[in-house]
This record gives C-alpha cells, structure tokens and sequence, in this order.
C-alpha cells in the first residue's frame, strides 16, 4: 500500500555534494559522518553512496551504528564513547574505538588481548567541548600510556569544535591553537598518528585552515544532504537532497466563524475552502508551523490554519481552487516554480536543520531516487 508521507532523497544530488566536500577537504581524507540512522535518511543507502563519492572512513555515534556498517569495508570509527558491554562486540567487529579516558583503553586493551587482536584505536581530546575527552593541558600524559597499551594500535587522535558555527570565532581558533600545541608534544615524545582530525561540517566553512596540516582526515556530516548550520559561511555548491510528499485527505467548504483545530487557534473570518493533509508532528512537521508555516499544493503556497495535529494538518486552499482529495502537497521541497526549505522550518521553529531532519517520523516512508 501506498504510504501517505513519503521522504524522498535524491542520491545523485548527495553523490554530487559529497564528490564538492571531497574536492574542498582536499588533501584530506573524508570521513562521512552518519549517526542517527544517516540523520533519518536510512544510514545503509546513504553510506554505499558516499562510499562510491569518495568518503575514506565512516563516523558514527554508538556501537549500534558502528555494527551497521562494519560490513561494507570502510573503516568505522566511533566519535562518542563506549559503554562497557559494549567493548567486546567493538574488537569482534574491528571497530576504531574511542580512547576518552585511561581506564577505558585499560579495559580495551584487555578485552583485545583476551580476543588475540589488534584494534585500531583514536584518542578523543576534549580541547574545549566539555564533552568527552582527554582534557588537553592534561592529555599528554594519559595519552604517552595509552601508546604502551598491549594488543592497541593507536592511530588516530580527534577533537571538536564547540562554535565553528560562528565565523573568525576566537574561541574556536584557541582551540585549534591547543590541540595543535599537543600534537606536537606528543610528537616530541615519538607519538604520531595517521588520522587527525577536527573539522566537522561547520568548520569545513569557516575554519579551512582545519583541514589543512597537521590534519589528514576531515568529518562531514549535515553539508553532504546540502544544509548548514543557521550563521555558517556556506563556501561549497551543494543542494538539498530531500523532500517530504503527502496528500490532500479531504477538502470542504468551512463557514465564517468556524474554529480549526485543537485550542481553537485558527477562526475563519469568512467562508473558506479548507483541505486537511495527510500529516503532523507525528511525520515530522514542527508544531511551530501552526497557524504560520505553508505547504505547496498544486503549485501554490497554501497557509497552515490552526494548531498542527499528531497525524493531520489543515491548510487553506484559497489559493489552489482546483485541489481536490489525493492530490500532492509539498511539505519540503520543489513544486512548479514554489518551494519550501528545511530551512525555513528550522526558523520558524527557532532551531537548525539537524534537529528538523532527525524529527522525521519512522512511518515516513524513506523513497531514495538516483
């Protein structure tokens, strides 16, 4: 059966952004970040398409995520931490661990011992994030023990930016300053690494100079679906790669007065023709639309009237006559000459497109088209 809401992505667009990431990051290595499921675009199309684009390792949250994509001969890299069940499963399957702290690559090393394997392990420094990490005017020595470790092949070190979002932010240049100052202790004492890296899609942006050396590897995560963060310098061509589809459920001729939804939000000031679209919050669509955001019917720009529904949402349909049950409406996306953004919900909401793509509702339907 046909779904009612459906969310296309277009991968020869994102194949297209991610080949314009791996041209800008250049000489670094790509590392495609794919947490929450691909951000909610279905994390096993994706990767094999990113994978084709170019990305030299993958980048995820947790070891769920990790076990997603251990078969299709990428390295995978977790860039949170491990829980302790979760060491074990991360050697079996040869997943690049995360080193936050002493004790866990301690217990990482004896779980790799115990198994009769090597495993490629990255140091997480915290040079500003409050997050995770080593904390960097404390890491040189955790780290140099780390080195030692049995059965570790530690070859990687990472970081994160807590503001790249914000242009020439001085903070964010301290803490290139401080991991960089590391680095080099480190390799004033014999550790080098393969992989470093620090930028991740905001600062691809607006601090190039992370993805020049010392740094080999750069992370890209929300630029290859063609968005970015709200006050990020947009320096690559990149387009957006989705759009969520319903259907008109019902039209009807509502009289003067009548009240629309729950709360009453909406009074019609005169008679009007209403439609009532086959999605809500539920699918997806940020209760901040209520009674101001639109969607495209028809090729026309039809407002939101009163308060969003979990699975329906009513619109006027002055502006498209000739709607009737089971035609198309545009949620995101293109129709005729109109179209709507992520980004404009993102502002509506007061938010940014991470936190819109990821409230995609799983009985979305995910439509990939090349």
């Amino acid at each position: 059966m046909q779904s009612r809401v459906n969310l296309e992505i277009d991968l020869g667009i994102l194949e297209s952004n991610f080949r314009e990431i791996v041209r800008r990051v250049s000489p670094c290595a790509p590392v495609a970040v794919l947490k929450a499921n691909a951000y909610g675009l279905g994390v096993q199309p994706i990767a094999r398409t990113v994978k084709k684009a170019g990305a030299a390792m993958f980048g995820v949250a947790e070891m769920n995520e990790a076990a997603e994509l251990a078969g299709l001969g990428l390295p995978v890299q977790i860039l949170g931490n491990l829980l302790p069940d979760e060491i074990a499963p991360a050697v079996e399957l040869g997943i690049v661990c995360p080193l936050n702290d002493l004790a866990t690559a301690t217990e990482i090393s004896r779980e790799a011992v115990r198994q009769n394997k090597t495993v490629e392990c990255a140091v997480t420094v915290d040079s500003g994030m409050g997050r995770l990490g080593l904390p960097v005017d404390d890491a040189l020595a955790p780290a140099l023990a780390m080195k030692e470790l049995p059965n570790l092949d530690v070859a990687g070190i990472y970081s994160h930016f807590s503001c790249a979002f914000q242009r020439f932010d001085p903070y964010s240049e301290f803490q290139l300053k401080r991991f960089r100052h590391l680095l080099d202790e480190l390799a004033g004492h014999g550790m080098n690494f393969r992989r470093i890296h620090m930028a991740a899609s905001d600062a691809l942006n607006n601090f190039p100079e992370s993805t020049r050396a010392p740094f080999n590897f750069a992370r890209c995560g929300i630029n290859m679906y063609g968005y970015y963060d709200n006050e990020v310098e947009q320096s690559m061509r990149l387009h957006p790669v989705v759009s969520l589809r319903t259907r008109l459920a019902a039209v009807r001729e509502l009289a003067a007065g009548s009240s629309i939804g729950y709360g009453r939000m909406h009074k019609l000031a005169r008679a009007t023709r209403v439609g009532t679209i086959a999605a809500g919050y539920a699918d997806g669509l940020p209760l901040a639309l209520s009674n101001r955001g639109y969607v495209l019917v028809n090729g026309a720009l039809c407002p939101v009237l009163g308060r969003i529904s979990m699975d329906y949402t009513t619109i006027s349909l002055e502006n498209s006559p000739l709607a009737k049950p089971g035609d198309e409406v545009v949620c995101v996306g293109v129709q005729g000459d109109q179209s709507i953004a992520l980004e404009d919900w993102a502002q509506l909401k007061g938010t940014h497109v991470y936190d819109i793509l990821c409230s995609i509702g799983t009985r979305v339907k995910r439509v990939y088209k090349d």
